[in-house]
């Protein structure tokens, strides 16, 4: 094994990717508790996460441009700011994203076994693993045919909920939440926006990724907000701000209330594919990441390695895959939604503050100026267990890094 992978993936293929990971989950997952913070400034709080997401995409696609390799704001964060704010952003990443692969397997299990999350969770990480073994072509070819199925489930829920005589119009908007709680919502919604992170990561296996990536960033952010703030105008006009915030399962609840009753079990599969089209595309952005890290020492160098034949890094998407099962297997992490967000805001707080360096044009420091802001004020106003639980993690990375670099200089 050498540890140079293909570029095979074009356009198409990296839209796919970040769209298998944004159209996800997390549209089923994250708008009821975006709700209890945002109330009827709901959308507000989608226009804000999307703003903040916008920024992100844009400092990354130029990064991702000007960096073409595997690993995405580690990479970017070493070359521009240094070797400690790269090993941060990697970390806050890797553990980040780890704890939401968990999460997105546990609502596999959630959909397709209630009772038995845990056993079906597990077996799904093993599976997805799998997949990835077979190369990014295959993973790209699977996340194609479950974003069409869930974009099929979502359009469908759409439509029955804004024909039915259920819709009141009336219902999106609602009680003023303050900034605090649209800043809230707006945090937690950014979950549902962090799968373009995905195309860039996977920089090293894009074809003339000068072209690609910047085309692939926005086309799949574009199409991703475009659903959202459809389902989320369709789901608020049936059950309101208040049912909504108190839903477990509120786009099956939407289409019952609209009169569909027999829809939902289909949008219970929805769900369920939607999450492991999230946990493909997140084993593969995390297992590129801890592949860059562990080229220059931060994890062990044998994570490195990339199969010769099949050019995946084989070791690092079993590393991952087995935590990630471990954790699937014994933790509910189904409220990990907050601290998933604070680990990813930081992550691009560094991207953008990566793109400020690039050049003095106005508009690329305009944006990135405006995404760092965004990312700081949307992390401070997560839950405070969210905010407190990331901040220490960060820290902890922190600490690690400082200690081995100790270590080595005074070896």
């Amino acid at each position: 094994m050498d540890n140079e992978l293909r570029r095979t993936l074009g356009v198409s293929d990296a839209v796919v990717v970040g769209l298998g990971a944004m159209v996800g989950a997390g549209i089923f997952a994250a708008l009821a508790p975006a709700a209890r913070a945002a109330g009827g400034a709901l959308l507000a709080a989608l226009a804000v996460a999307a703003l903040v997401a916008y920024c992100n995409a844009h400092s990354s696609a130029r990064l991702a441009a000007r960096y073409p390799s595997s690993g995405g704001t580690y990479v970017y964060g070493r070359e521009r700011l240094g070797p400690f704010w790269g090993y941060l952003a990697g970390w806050g990443f890797v553990v980040g994203k780890t704890a939401s692969c968990a999460a997105m397997a546990l609502t596999v299990g959630a959909y397709v076994w209630p009772g038995q999350e845990h056993v079906v969770a597990a077996l799904a990480v093993v599976a997805v693993t799998a997949a990835g073994w077979g190369g990014v072509q295959k993973s790209a070819r699977i996340a194609r045919l479950i974003v069409a199925a869930v974009l099929a489930v979502l359009a469908a829920v759409v439509v029955a909920c804004l024909t039915s005589g259920a819709a009141e119009y009336g219902q999106l908007g609602g009680a003023d939440p303050g900034a605090a709680g649209v800043l809230q919502g707006a945090g937690l919604l950014f979950f549902a926006f962090a799968g373009y992170a995905r195309i860039t990561t996977l920089g090293e296996e894009v074809r003339d990724p000068e072209r690609t990536i910047p085309r692939a960033v926005p086309i799949a952010l574009g199409i991703a907000l475009g659903v959202y703030a459809a389902v989320t105008v369709a789901v608020l006009a049936v059950l309101g701000a208040d049912v909504l915030a108190g839903s477990a399962a509120p786009l099956a609840d939407a289409v019952r209330a609209a009169g569909w009753p027999g829809l939902a079990p289909v949008v219970r599969v929805g769900a369920a594919l939607a999450a492991v089209g999230s946990l493909l595309a997140l084993v593969l952005g995390v297992s590129r990441t801890v592949l860059a890290m562990a080229r220059d020492g931060h994890l062990p160098r044998p994570l490195a390695a990339v199969h010769p034949r099949r050019q995946v890094p084989l070791r690092a998407e079993a590393a991952v895959g087995a935590v990630v099962a471990v954790l699937a297997a014994t933790v509910d992490l189904r409220g990990a939604i907050g601290f998933s967000s604070f680990g990813v805001l930081a992550y691009y707080a560094i991207a953008n503050a990566s793109a400020w360096t690039l050049g003095s044009a106005v508009k690329g420091r305009a944006v990135a100026a405006v995404g760092l802001s965004g990312c700081v004020l949307l992390a401070c106003a997560l839950p405070l267990v969210s905010t407190v639980t990331g901040a220490a993690v960060l820290a902890l990375g922190a600490l690690s890094y400082g200690v081995r670099r100790r270590s080595f200089s005074g070896s």
